[in-house]
Protein backbone atom coordinates (compact mmCIF):
# COMPACT_ATOMS: atom_id res chain seq x y z
CA UNK A 1 0.00 0.00 0.00
CA UNK A 2 1.20 3.49 -0.85
CA UNK A 3 0.47 6.64 1.13
CA UNK A 4 0.13 10.09 -0.43
CA UNK A 5 -1.23 13.49 0.47
CA UNK A 6 -3.02 15.18 -2.40
CA UNK A 7 -2.92 18.98 -2.26
CA UNK A 8 -6.26 20.22 -3.59
CA UNK A 9 -7.54 23.68 -4.53
CA UNK A 10 -11.17 24.70 -4.75
CA UNK A 11 -12.24 23.15 -1.46
CA UNK A 12 -13.83 25.86 0.69
CA UNK A 13 -16.25 24.19 3.10
CA UNK A 14 -17.42 21.04 4.80
CA UNK A 15 -19.51 20.10 1.78
CA UNK A 16 -16.35 20.12 -0.36
CA UNK A 17 -14.56 17.91 2.16
CA UNK A 18 -17.51 15.49 2.21
CA UNK A 19 -17.65 15.36 -1.60
CA UNK A 20 -13.94 14.54 -1.93
CA UNK A 21 -14.10 12.02 0.92
CA UNK A 22 -17.11 10.27 -0.63
CA UNK A 23 -15.39 10.17 -4.04
CA UNK A 24 -12.20 8.68 -2.60
CA UNK A 25 -14.10 6.09 -0.55
CA UNK A 26 -15.88 5.01 -3.73
CA UNK A 27 -12.60 4.08 -5.45
CA UNK A 28 -11.57 0.43 -5.29
CA UNK A 29 -8.34 0.05 -3.34
CA UNK A 30 -8.39 3.50 -1.68
CA UNK A 31 -8.63 4.17 2.04
CA UNK A 32 -8.94 7.77 3.23
CA UNK A 33 -6.91 8.65 6.29
CA UNK A 34 -7.79 12.35 6.55
CA UNK A 35 -9.63 14.73 4.25
CA UNK A 36 -9.72 18.43 5.09
CA UNK A 37 -9.95 21.70 3.22
CA UNK A 38 -6.97 21.77 0.89
CA UNK A 39 -5.75 18.19 1.19
CA UNK A 40 -6.54 14.50 1.34
CA UNK A 41 -4.33 11.86 2.93
CA UNK A 42 -4.94 8.49 1.32
CA UNK A 43 -3.58 4.98 1.36
CA UNK A 44 -4.03 3.06 -1.87
CA UNK A 45 -3.15 -0.17 -3.63
CA UNK A 46 -1.02 0.70 -6.68
CA UNK A 47 -1.90 -2.63 -8.27
CA UNK A 48 -5.52 -1.45 -8.51
CA UNK A 49 -5.09 2.21 -9.49
CA UNK A 50 -2.52 4.96 -9.81
CA UNK A 51 -2.11 8.33 -8.13
CA UNK A 52 -3.06 9.90 -11.47
CA UNK A 53 -6.35 8.02 -11.47
CA UNK A 54 -7.08 9.23 -7.93
CA UNK A 55 -6.26 12.81 -8.96
CA UNK A 56 -8.59 12.45 -11.96
CA UNK A 57 -11.44 11.27 -9.72
CA UNK A 58 -10.92 14.37 -7.55
CA UNK A 59 -10.88 16.53 -10.70
CA UNK A 60 -14.10 14.90 -11.88
CA UNK A 61 -15.71 16.28 -8.69
CA UNK A 62 -14.65 19.78 -9.69
CA UNK A 63 -11.48 20.24 -7.63
CA UNK A 64 -7.86 20.61 -8.77
CA UNK A 65 -4.98 18.52 -7.47
CA UNK A 66 -1.98 20.85 -7.49
CA UNK A 67 0.54 18.40 -6.06
CA UNK A 68 1.26 15.36 -3.96
CA UNK A 69 3.60 14.68 -1.11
Amino acid sequence: MSKLTFEITGMTCGHCVAAVDRTLKGLDGVSTRDVKIGSADVEFDESRLSAAQIAQAIADEGYVVVGTR
